[in-house]
């Protein structure tokens, strides 16, 4: 599957958001709980849908049923300023209840469309296995449910990660992983030392 830089881009920031989200300091899931309270929050976030629409997008994860991959793969491959209207894409997904409202307050914004464009890219691309989006080819999306692919896309993630499966989750090696992240979105290192 073809992705365009600026996907390609914002998606390691978006799958580092939902695992950061994902485990308390003793290493209980608590992603539900955490993306409810950002849901809640979702007023103040909506001034940095432009700047970092990845963690912003949030909001919306788990809340999207995709009815056409191919529409969505075809999104991946437009940069941020050639992105297809939300119009001509918002009839291939399907929002739970809970989103649908979200969405509804997204939408009044000015960047709202572009917003929740961005933010149906980087969820499929989220559900997608990472090998495939490197310039290689993707075998087609079977009609499967994606509720369960999802679950397995992450437990895979977190099987392979020892981070996220260790209670010892350091908070120095949190921030490091942090800073790294705001360093590459192009803000400048603070290291406490």
């Amino acid at each position: 599957m073809a992705i365009s830089s600026f996907f390609h881009s914002l998606r390691s920031g978006y799958q580092a958001e939902i695992d950061d989200l994902a485990f308390d300091s003793d290493g209980a899931n608590v992603l539900r709980q955490r993306l409810a309270q950002r849901r809640k929050e979702l007023k103040f976030l909506l001034k940095m849908i432009e700047l970092s629409p990845e963690m912003v997008a949030v909001v919306l994860h788990q809340g999207m049923k995709f009815k056409s991959p191919a529409a969505m793969q075809h999104l991946l491959t437009h940069e941020s300023d050639e992105l297809p209207e939300w119009d001509n894409i918002s009839s291939t997904i399907e929002f739970t209840p809970w989103a649908q409202e979200l969405v509804n307050t997204i939408i009044k914004e000015p960047m709202g469309e572009w917003f929740l464009t961005v933010a149906a890219g980087l969820e499929f691309l989220y559900n997608q296995p990472e090998k495939h989006s490197a310039g290689g080819r993707s075998h087609s999306d079977d009609d499967g449910d994606e509720d369960d692919q999802e679950e397995q896309h992450t437990q895979n993630r977190d099987d392979d990660n020892p981070k996220n499966s260790d209670d010892d989750l350091d908070d120095s090696d949190r921030e490091e992983a942090e800073a790294d992240w705001m360093e590459q979105q192009g803000f400048d290192r603070k290291d406490s030392h």
